[in-house]
Order: C-alpha cells, then structure tokens, then sequence
C-alpha cells in the first residue's frame, strides 16, 4: 500500500451513460457508492488500477462486503454491472482492475509516490542489514573479549597450580618430579571452591602437622591426593587442624589445668608453732653460750 491520499474523479460522472444506466437499477446510490470506494481502494493499493490486499492475496466479495461494509448480495451485483460495463476487469486469479485508470488519474504523480515508496523501502531494509552486521560485529567482538578473558583465567589459573605445585615441593613432603596432569586437574577443580590462598595455608598447615612431634597425624599424600576437596578440607584454616591433629597425651595436659596443691589450716598453725619453738631453743642455746663466756673472762 501507498501513501496515496487523493484521486481524481471527472466532474462529469454523472454524465457518463454508464453511470446513468447504473442509476435506472434497483439499489442504484448504493451500487455508485461501491464504484466510488472501489475507486479509492485502487489509489489507495497504487498498483496501477490494481485492488487487492496483498500482492499474493485478491480481495473476496466477503472482504470487499466487510471493508465497504455493504452487504454482500449488493457488492456481488455491483461487481458483475461494473464487469458488464467494462468499468472493471477480473482476471483468472480473481484480482480485481479499475479499467482506464491511468487515463483518469496523475500516473506520474502516483508513479513519483512509488518510488518514493520503493526508495524508503530500501533504505529501511539498508538500514535493518547495516544492524544485523553491527550486532554481528558486536557479537563477535563480545566473543573475542569472552575468549580473552577465558584466556587470562586460563593463565592466572595456570599461575596458581604451578606456585602452589612448588609450594608443596618446598615442605618435603613428597618431591614429585613434575606436575601432572592429575595434579593440575585436582587443584585446578579446587580453585574453583577455594582461593589460592587458602590451598597454600592448607599445605602450611598440612606440613606443619606431618613434621611435627606434638601431632599423630603421619600420612604422607601425593599432591593429587591431597587436592582431593574431602582430604584438602581437613587442612583449611576452619577445620582447626593444628589441634585437632594433636596427641592425645598432649590433647589432655592440655585440657586439664594445673592443680594447685591445697594445705590445710592446721598444718600451717603446726609449721608455725615448730618454728617458734626453735626459734626459743635457739635463743636460750646462744644465752647460755654468752654466760659460759662471760664466766671464763671473769676468771
């Protein structure tokens, strides 16, 4: 459809014989009615004199009784009067043509409108390709900027398997001769549940309860193993592995705290008692040294 907005009707319709004929019949105004919008259908459609709803899809004498509101038996006759008068042809598909109508209408006017028309119509599917390739374009750039930062994971991962691997080497636990491809994916899938610096801690921690005199633990895993999250877990901070790995001797001294020793009143008033006495004893034994000497410097 255009966008068409007039067409031209003679000022001398009501004098062509036809259009008389038309008005001896019965329903005569509503039958011209008809030609008139049948008239404006075909602007509007701006194929030519062509009426139709699409360029595929002729219109019906259903369609045309429920656009022109009319009811059907009236269009249907209007359209045979208008065929037998050679005011329309219908062609074998049942699409309808307005004879003589570039006769009649501006033809260079409705012809300027289809090309505009035409125009806008290629420039707005210009415009719907030039989109598509800019959301193609960004969606590949999207997937270049994904894949990179993919890649920066990858190699931070990389990184962090290959410290943490040197990390563990350097407790003498067990001197692997190279990473594996078990141990990487072992830490890598724990990367992925904990931080890097909470395995390193682990591996502190690990190392620490293995070497040390104070703990029962002995068990000496492969890297993969310990990467494994049920054995890695026994060794997080939160687990408290540095008492909960300790010996069971040093467990309960640990536990219980130091008794004071307890001494009973008695036994103090008696300690007190002896020590006066001496104390007595010892003044008398010197008193009675001094008289002795006193008595010899006398003599």
């Amino acid at each position: 459809m255009s966008n068409i907005k007039w067409i031209k009707l003679s000022t001398n319709m009501f004098e062509d014989e036809k259009i008389r004929l038309i008005e001896q019949m019965p329903d005569s105004d509503t039958i011209l009615i008809i030609w008139v919008k049948l008239l404006a259908q075909a602007g509007k459609t701006n194929a030519s004199g062509y009426i139709y709803l699409s360029e595929n899809i002729p219109y019906t004498e259903e369609m045309l009784a429920t656009i022109f509101n009319r009811p059907v038996s009236t269009v249907r006759l209007a359209l045979k009067t208008f065929e037998q008068f050679g005011m329309i042809s219908i062609d074998n598909d049942s699409f309808i043509h307005i004879n003589n109508w570039e006769k009649h209408q501006n033809i260079e006017g409705m012809e300027r409108i289809r090309k505009q028309t035409r125009e806008r119509v290629q420039r707005h599917r210009e415009k719907k390709k030039l989109e598509q390739e800019k959301d193609v374009t960004l969606h590949v750039t999207q997937g270049n900027a994904t894949e990179e930062d993919k890649n920066k994971k990858k190699n931070k991962n990389n990184k962090y398997i290959r410290d943490l691997f040197d990390h563990y080497l350097s407790k003498n636990i067990i001197q692997h001769r190279k990473l594996t491809n078990a141990m990487r994916t072992a830490i890598n899938a724990r990367l992925k549940d904990y931080s890097f610096d909470d395995l390193k801690k682990a591996i502190d921690n690990y190392a620490y309860v293995l070497h040390s005199d104070l703990h029962w633990f002995t068990h000496k895993y492969p890297l993969a193993d310990f990467m494994r999250d049920k054995d890695v877990r026994k060794f997080l901070d939160e687990a408290d592995p540095l008492n909960n790995f300790k010996n069971r001797q040093q467990q309960s001294s640990n536990r219980q705290p130091q008794r004071k020793e307890i001494i009973p009143d008695w036994f103090e008033q008696q300690k007190q008692q002896q020590s006066q006495t001496a104390a007595t004893v010892d003044k008398k034994e010197e008193q009675e040294m001094l008289a002795m000497l006193q008595k010899h410097a006398n003599e």
